[in-house]
């Protein structure tokens, strides 16, 4: 990987790569977070169970389970537009094609598709801003990306919301902004491309061994639980629990799942005065602990405002 020089004059939020980076990244939350509330629509639809409304989850994110070590040596030694640029173009045209699905297993396949257009876009964004970015630019990019990706988690299930306030397909336009990101990326995006040729062998040699200290495998299976939580939980039931106990909306629920990504940001926002008053660990053992205490209240929750809570 080779850094860009940060020599320039021109300040960090007038450097057209980042906001470019921040169009990649909102791409990539969008897949999950702004078809969520049109859940129980779908189902309703299709005649299908909750459960099996989830499966337009896992087949989305499965490609990326295997695919991603392979694109990620596939950028480091051809470049990162050339695997970047054809993801974008392929999340786009395949999740377009879900606004035309009447047939549950063509929908299916076409959120497989658009899976493996994402699988290397959530990842490729974070790299371009190691490519561009050193020292203090590097974390200042970092934050500025983290705070564009909650605002994307925030807004995008109000949106999807809306939209499947009209027709559930309707979700599905908004990814044909894939498109305008992957061609301004081919166009406009001013990174010096890496020249490295780690083999795949190699490759994963080397994430093996990672995988081996005891720290990372801990960290690992925290991630793996986490995002069980979100999208299993949160990001698939949690619709249909607004509807059946509540009667809510699409709107309302796109809303409520909006705000829980508001206060996730906020708190994100606060990490750095946090962990300077208590470690990581803890930080990490309350999450999980205020995690366990509110999924088993949820049963017992009968007004909308203290679930929302």
């Amino acid at each position: 990987m080779i850094n860009q020089p940060d020599s320039r004059p021109v300040s960090l939020l007038k450097d057209h790569n980042l906001y470019l980076i921040f169009s990649i990244t909102l791409i990539g939350v969008m897949g999950v977070a702004s078809i969520t509330p049109a859940f129980p629509k779908i189902a309703d639809t299709f005649g299908i169970s909750s459960q099996k409304v989830g499966y337009l989850i896992s087949v989305f994110t499965l490609p990326g389970i295997f695919l991603t070590p392979f694109l990620g040596v596939l950028a480091d030694r051809y470049g990162r537009k050339t695997i970047l640029v054809p993801a974008l173009m392929l999340f786009a045209v395949a999740g377009f094609a879900c606004f035309f699905a009447r047939d549950f297993q063509f929908l299916l396949w076409m959120r497989f598709l658009q899976g493996v257009g994402a699988a290397s876009i959530g990842s490729l964004n974070v790299t371009l801003i190691g490519d561009l970015y050193s020292g203090h630019r590097r974390g200042a990019a970092m934050g500025y990306n983290g705070s564009v990706l909650s605002i994307g988690t925030a807004a995008y299930p109000a949106v999807g919301g809306a939209l499947a306030a009209v027709a559930w397909y309707y979700p599905f336009l908004l990814p044909l902004l894939g498109l305008v990101v992957g061609l301004a990326v081919l166009r406009f995006l001013n990174n010096k491309e890496p020249r490295n040729r780690t083999n795949l062998k190699q490759y994963l040699g080397n994430t093996l061994r990672s995988m081996g200290r005891f720290k990372v495998v801990v960290l690992y299976l925290s991630s793996i639980s986490f995002f069980i939580i979100i999208y299993g939980a949160f990001l698939t039931y949690f619709p249909f629990l607004m509807r059946n106990r509540f009667g809510s909306p699409v709107f309302i629920i796109g809303l409520v799942m909006s705000g829980t990504s508001v206060f996730a940001a906020i708190t994100a926002s606060q990490l750095g005065k946090l962990s300077r008053k208590i470690s990581y660990r803890n930080l990490l053992l309350f999450s999980f602990s205020l995690y366990t205490i509110t999924l088993v209240s949820v049963p017992f929750v009968h007004n909308i405002f203290v679930l929302f809570v």
